[in-house]
């Protein structure tokens, strides 16, 4: 099968080739698929450049959540609902070790694979799959989002962004969306979002409070770390949360611990994949509710392109450079 392959750790742009491998081997926990649409995520660069919380060791396959038609399932494998897979079946979920979904195969890591009926479309629910639930875990199970709170997302014209701006309106919030240029900024508009910042030409910290009439936002969603989390910091309210995604600005910013205690706010981690090893539990809850979102037409994640083979490289180069809005989808065709 063909397969893009990290020979060494580095830049993927720079380092990602194209070989012909070997299908994986279907091992105990492990189903195989045949890619139908793989998404592209800011984890799997710091992957490949060997900075992600989970490291793997060269060569290997990257591309971290796929979806696609079931080829083999280890023999007695089943779910706890007593389903299992059958050989055909679509199903989408994280891709495991050395076989990414950067591939025309994959192995998926079974506990974690979700069916979903042949009427979703395969490229919107892996769009959806890491960033929406990234989203679900960080706003529901972290955060507590309750209706009527205000919210602020930084990179809300990015995937995990986009999703945290749809789910909170969904959920009954007032969103405010800060996304840099007016491309992404109409992008926030036709997410929902009540009120939309271009920090590439507005000052955010002076518009929030504006818009806010000097309180602040209950909820801000931080994707992105370095110099906007020193401006979040000051824009949260009494007792509100940040909720903290990651650092695509690649800086990790330090809190000083007297201004949350001063303003009675917290600070919350969300590592959505440390679950898998620590408490794989609320991943069905996660996923049973946002398929069915998907399904009804509640959510409608947002695609900006489809790549193939030839142009993976500078489409993961065009997201770490910020030149996309929502998510690209790898399709092996």
């Amino acid at each position: 099968m063909k397969a893009w392959r990290m020979p060494k750790l580095g830049d993927p742009w720079d380092q990602l080739q194209v070989e012909e491998v070997d299908s994986p081997s279907v091992r105990d926990g492990m189903i195989k698929i045949e890619v139908e649409a793989t998404d592209l995520n800011f984890a799997d660069i710091l992957q490949c450049q060997g900075s992600y919380q989970v490291k793997l060791d060269p060569p290997f396959t990257p591309g971290m959540g796929s979806v696609g038609r079931v080829l083999e399932v280890p023999a007695g494998l089943d779910l706890d609902t007593g389903s299992g897979f059958e050989i055909g079946q679509r199903v989408v979920g994280p891709t495991v070790g050395s076989a990414g979904g950067y591939a025309e195969e994959a192995l998926l890591l079974a506990e974690q694979a979700t069916p979903i009926q042949d009427e979703v479309d395969p490229v919107k629910a892996v769009a959806m799959h890491v960033t929406y639930g990234t989203a679900w875990f960080g706003l529901h199970l972290r955060g507590n989002l309750q209706p009527g709170e205000t919210m602020l997302v930084l990179a809300a014209a990015g995937g995990v962004g986009a999703a945290a701006v749809e789910l909170a309106k969904v959920h009954g919030c007032w969103v405010i969306a800060a996304a840099g240029g007016p491309d992404k900024t109409a992008a926030c508009t036709a997410l929902g979002a009540d009120e939309v910042v271009d920090y590439a030409s507005e000052d955010l910290y002076e518009r929030v409070m504006a818009l806010t009439e000097g309180r602040g936002v209950d909820v801000i969603y931080d994707p992105v770390g370095g110099e906007y989390f020193e401006v979040a910091r000051r824009l949260v309210a009494w007792e509100g949360r940040i909720l903290i995604i990651g650092f695509a600005s690649g800086t990790i910013p330090s809190a000083p611990m007297n201004h949350a205690l001063v303003k009675n706010y917290s600070i919350i981690g969300v590592h959505m994949g440390g679950y898998r090893q620590k408490d794989p539990t609320p991943f069905r809850t996660c996923y049973n509710t946002l398929y069915d979102m998907l399904t009804t037409g509640q959510i409608n994640p947002l695609v900006d392109r489809l790549v193939g083979f030839g142009d993976l490289p500078q489409a993961l180069l065009d997201l770490s450079e910020r030149r996309s809005k929502g998510r690209i989808v790898f399709v092996p065709t």
